[in-house]
């Protein structure tokens, strides 16, 4: 009887080419085989069988009773792994496959979208879904094989843990003030010379929001109104209410109401930058879709806004 474990893959595609042409000397010419070595397999094969699955005619071959049941089972197990190795060479080619990406919420804005839409547009065959979340909820993602690469931000005191990271850019800071603010025209303003501001943020205390290097060098950021959404704060910016920092990769879409928000470079020497990093799983393979989305934000440049370089971290 068949038995798995010693039916030769080989053998049955030689087997489903010496039925559909009824000859094993056509069959050997169609695989790069030798006849004597096609005879070989059918003959191993019909051992396993324990039957003979062809008759040896004057004129070639044709499949006995037991050849023709078993010809149906070959033909699928041949046809499916022609499949595996037609979908293994789409994901190698980027023609086919899947791309599950994780981003942080400032790199949603143009980085990311940028770099997705680059995939498409060089591999439509891909599917690339991707979905937002805050650093330390990427990672866990990333290890529970949720997805498969992640935009992720670190600063000095918090690098990103269980993870193989590619440095894309170090992200600049800038404060939004109202337009008749005392700041407003200046080239870049310290962190120090914001003492006593009250501030605009996305949470009451600095711990987890940009304010967080403020509070660490020992300033006192009062923050004043919480307040979730970039439109949100540049309207309270704009009404003179505080002020707010922006990061890089969200100046661009930060909306200065008609003139009335202008957005001013924080020192860079005040506060160290966030390093905006794209990430993979250590000890996972990264998929040739994830390789080619790294190369595709490597690739992206978000304008003067963020100051760009790469390299292996």
């Amino acid at each position: 009887m068949l038995d798995p474990h010693g039916v030769s893959l080989a053998g049955l595609a030689v087997f489903c080419e010496a039925a559909r042409t009824g000859s094993l000397t056509a069959a050997a010419e169609r695989l790069g085989y030798t006849q004597s070595a096609v005879s070989r397999q059918i003959a191993a094969l019909e051992r396993q069988a324990g039957a003979p699955l062809f008759d040896r005619l004057a004129r070639g071959v044709r499949p006995t009773e037991e050849g023709r049941v078993l010809l149906g089972h070959a033909e699928a197990v041949v046809g499916r792994l022609d499949e595996a190795r037609r979908d293994l060479r789409a994901l190698r080619e980027l023609g086919g496959g899947r791309l599950r990406a994780g981003a942080f919420p400032t790199a949603n804005v143009a980085l990311v979208p940028r770099a997705l839409a680059a995939l498409r547009d060089r591999h439509p065959g891909i599917d690339a879904t991707a979905q937002e979340a805050r650093t330390p909820e990427l990672e866990r993602l990333l290890a529970d094989g949720e997805i498969d690469v992640a935009v992720v931000g670190s600063t000095a005191g918090r690098e990103p843990r269980g993870v193989r990271t590619v440095r894309l850019l170090d992200e600049a800071l800038y404060v939004a003030v109202a337009a008749d603010h005392p700041a407003a025209g200046r080239e870049r303003v310290r962190p120090e010379e914001l003492e006593g501001e009250v501030w605009i943020a996305g949470r009451r205390s600095p711990e987890g929001t940009l304010l967080a290097p403020f509070a660490e060098r020992g300033l006192r950021p009062e923050i004043g109104h919480v307040v979730a959404e970039w439109a949100a704060k540049a309207g309270y910016v704009a009404a003179g209410l505080g002020v707010t920092l922006v990061p890089g990769l969200a100046a661009d879409g930060f909306p200065r109401m008609d003139g009335g928000v202008v957005l001013v470079p924080v020192d860079p020497g005040g506060v160290p930058p966030r390093t905006v990093s794209v990430a993979t799983a250590e000890g996972r393979t990264p998929s040739p879709a994830a390789r080619e989305f790294e190369r595709a934000l490597i690739g992206v440049r978000t304008g003067p806004l963020a100051v760009c370089a790469t390299g292996t971290s």
